[in-house]
């Protein structure tokens, strides 16, 4: 078997190269240029990068074989995420690796701020003695306008509201309670601008965010606002602050990030102790970059193995947390999705998903994705993925059904059912995980069954009737095909009954014409899971 081959295009932490190692050829060549990119990445099976490599289109359809792109940090804006989806390659970040970094640095900035330490600090070195230039201000009592209560937006209203501030936050994804928990009052953002002595910003760069502090909001704000960025360039008009901070409309800023790095000539830069400017140093600290350094390198490995990243960007609902409570599951909705897809035929125009029992009261879309990939995984092979399963099926029109049943109480974790229309007609599978976490078939058809997935098997819809189960045997021992197991499942005594063989070998072309002309048997389908 040929060893996967990843490439590391920016300095990364000696730790990270060292866990790649374990499954890959690691090549290191930092610095390349786009062009130089291109030629070379179709040798490689994974990319790892921080900020300075651009993983553009071209890059991403020059690079055949790539499985997986990930990106030491938290933002993934160097890479274009919409091509590598397209293309099947999962992309991944480290969400957490540098928080505590990223908070620090804004709350520092904004004390640094405050008291106008670098501007002190150089007046020191000059061997000037200026006490009465730096008077500062104090943040104690003061109200703080947090604007993206994430991970990192929480932990620096937490240190703030330590220090004695107020705490004002916007997000429109954070529920009442965790504000509360966190010590804030959540406000709209024209109440933010209003009200807040220091304003600081903890969003990603997005249409809706893009240039969100600008002329306008501006105006909203107090004479004596500061304004703190170490989120992403580009959320501020930097000529627009710039103009504010040099006619006295607000205090200062104090900003890491900038629409273009390296800043080069900007306004910015000639507004003295009003303004503090650092260069995109957010994540820099030695913590973090091992931290980064280790979760993306240990993803990578992983999805080269064929397990599935923790925290990949661009599979729905896939974030760390999720992943953790799921993952176990994820295993089954494929492999119900790649079973029901073979009974129900080629052509499949729906599938409904049942969440049942405690499953009932998790998030679905990582179960959904799950059973998209299984469901497509016969036509697709090794094309279809957890990033482009979604994107396959609403291309092939199938539509999705999603419903929820908490009152199912079969099995302790809960159970998938899944219902597919297809070529084949409509055909049902039910799954559970026993406690051990094997996957057991509970349910075929409507048919009450507990059978284990197994690579080949065989399904009968038959007549509840003496002699079935032996002329099976007999016709597939006839072609050296070997039973490994058979059960049968039925819902009155001579009635209609499902029987299930899982086979040591597959069938032979032709016999499940022969299975099907045994006397009560109506229909068989086969089904070959790997």
């Amino acid at each position: 078997m040929t060893m996967a081959k990843v490439l590391v295009s920016d300095p990364i932490d000696q730790v990270g190269i060292d866990i790649l190692s374990q499954v890959a050829q690691v090549d290191v060549k930092t610095g390349l240029p786009v062009e130089e990119l291109v030629k070379i990445i179709g040798e490689y099976d994974a990319l790892m990068l921080r900020s300075g490599t651009k993983v553009t289109q071209e890059v991403i359809e020059a690079g055949t074989h790539l499985k997986i792109i990930g990106r030491a940090g938290v933002g993934v804006d160097n890479i274009d995420v919409p091509a590598a989806t397209r293309q099947g390659i999962v992309v991944v970040n480290s969400p957490e690796g540098n928080t505590i970094a990223a908070a620090e640095h804004a709350l520092a900035m904004m004390l640094s701020l405050s008291r106008q330490i670098p501007d002190a600090n150089q007046s020191v070195k000059a061997g000037k003695w200026e006490r009465k230039r730096f008077v500062g201000a104090e943040v104690y009592k003061k109200t703080l306008g947090v604007v993206g209560l994430g991970k990192i937006g929480a932990h620096v209203a937490t240190v703030a509201r330590a220090m004695g501030m107020k705490i004002l936050a916007y997000d429109p994804f954070i529920s009442t309670e965790r504000a509360e928990q966190l010590g804030c009052r959540l406000v709209d953002l024209d109440l933010l601008f209003r009200e807040a002595d220091y304003i600081t910003l903890h969003v990603p760069k997005t249409p809706e965010t893009a240039n969100l502090i600008n002329s306008e909001t501006l105006a909203k704000m107090k004479p004596t606002v500061r304004i703190v960025n170490c989120a992403r360039g580009g959320i501020i008009d930097e000529a627009a602050i710039a103009e504010a901070v040099k006619a006295g409309k607000i205090a200062g800023a104090a900003l890491d990030v900038f629409a273009n790095e390296p800043l080069g000539e900007s306004p910015l830069t000639e507004l003295g102790t009003n303004v503090v400017l650092t260069p995109h140093l957010g994540a820099s600290t030695a913590e973090a970059q091992v931290n980064v350094a280790i979760d993306v390198a240990e993803q990578i490995r992983d999805v080269l193995l064929g397990l599935p990243a923790r925290s990949a960007v661009n599979i729905p609902g896939l974030n760390p947390d999720v992943m953790e409570k799921l993952r176990p599951y994820l295993q089954l909705a494929e492999t119900l999705g790649n079973m029901v897809g073979q009974l129900a035929g080629g052509r499949i125009e729906q599938l409904n998903i049942s969440l049942q029992g405690e499953l009932a009261t998790k998030d679905s879309q990582p179960l959904i994705v799950g059973a998209l990939k299984g469901l497509l995984s016969q036509a697709l092979r090794e094309r279809v993925n957890y990033v482009n399963a979604s994107i396959e099926a609403k291309e092939r029109g199938i539509r999705v059904i999603e419903t929820r049943d908490s009152s199912v109480k079969d099995y302790s974790g809960g159970s998938i059912h899944l219902e597919a229309q297809g070529s084949n007609g409509k055909h049902s599978v039910t799954g559970a995980l026993l406690g051990d976490g094997e996957i057991r078939i509970t349910d075929l058809d409507e048919f009450p069954i507990n059978v284990p997935p197994s690579g080949y098997m065989l399904f009968t819809l038959h007549q509840d009737m003496p002699g079935i189960i032996g002329k099976i045997g007999s016709l597939l021992g006839s072609y050296n095909v070997n039973i490994a197991s058979m059960q049968v499942g039925r819902k009155i005594v001579r009635g209609d009954a499902v029987m299930v063989l899982s086979l040591d070998d597959p069938l032979p072309e032709g016999i499940l014409g022969e299975v099907i002309k045994i006397a009560g048997i109506t229909d068989a389908y086969t089904v070959k899971l790997s």
